[in-house]
């Protein structure tokens, strides 16, 4: 099986700052948070980079929508694990917002059911979505590992590996952008999900991170902001490796 490098060796290093034990101010972090974030986001992985470009099959898109899917159905459970760890109300009543956009304020609503329609364009069944019938070991490996870091770690931690939000709006345009061109066979309304996500994402991020830079006064309190959001970036990178090395599985080479 081939797979790209492994996170540790196929994505830029995390810059620790030197030897210095001063906390940087606030305006400091920021900036080390965000190009951390730039540096180390899934968008650079090769698979992305295909999808983008057009080069992927048919079977190679409903493998990892079967798989990113696991994924989106983890998003609210770790933010479950995050809300009980928030410190005041206003923090909870905020945080709450992310469970309420991936799970719909009703059935048939929210980003799970926008993940379904988009499983519907590409040609998976539902009950294959639901099911998890196609997921590799390896993303259950990832996945599960995020959700239990957010269970186990800090909520200084938690909040910062959601940080990853901040490219999250760059890259659904460049889908909404780029799906029309090269796989004009997915209808339309499939896409939807990518749309809401523009929003969203900028508004989530820029909450999380301001949350973030209050927060982390020490610089070992900022160190384990980055090392955080460096996790989240190896979470989503092995992911994308483990898709893949899966190619197209041959019951959906369709």
């Amino acid at each position: 099986m081939t797979t790209t490098a492994l996170p540790a060796t196929g994505l830029p290093s995390v810059d620790r700052g030197g030897p210095d034990t001063e906390p940087w101010d606030a305006d400091a972090l920021e900036l080390r948070l965000r190009s951390l974030v730039a540096a180390r986001y899934h968008d650079r992985h090769p698979f992305n980079q295909r999808m983008h470009r057009g080069e992927l099959r048919p079977a190679e898109l409903r493998t990892w929508v079967a798989n990113r899917f696991y994924y989106q159905c983890n998003i609210p459970i770790k933010d479950a694990l995050i809300l009980s760890k928030l410190p005041s109300p206003g923090h909870r009543r905020s945080w709450i917002r992310r469970i309420q956009d991936h799970d719909g304020a009703t059935d048939g609503e929210g980003g799970l059911e926008r993940w379904l329609r988009l499983g519907d364009a590409v040609g998976l069944a539902r009950d294959e979505l639901i099911s998890h019938r196609h997921l590799l070991p390896g993303v259950r490996l990832a996945v599960d590992g995020y959700v239990n870091f957010c269970r186990n770690q800090s909520i200084l931690e938690a909040v910062a590996s959601s940080l990853t939000e901040l490219c999250a709006p760059s890259i659904m345009l460049t889908r909404l952008d780029t799906f029309p061109v090269h796989y004009p066979w997915i209808a339309a309304d499939g896409l939807a999900y990518f749309r809401s996500r523009v929003p969203q994402g900028r508004r989530d991020g820029s909450e999380a991170l301001s949350w973030v830079t209050q927060w982390a006064t020490t610089r070992e309190q900022q160190q384990q902001a980055l090392d955080a959001v460096s996790f989240k970036c190896e979470v989503l990178w092995s992911l994308l490796d483990s898709v893949q090395g899966a190619g197209s599985p041959p019951e959906d080479a369709r």
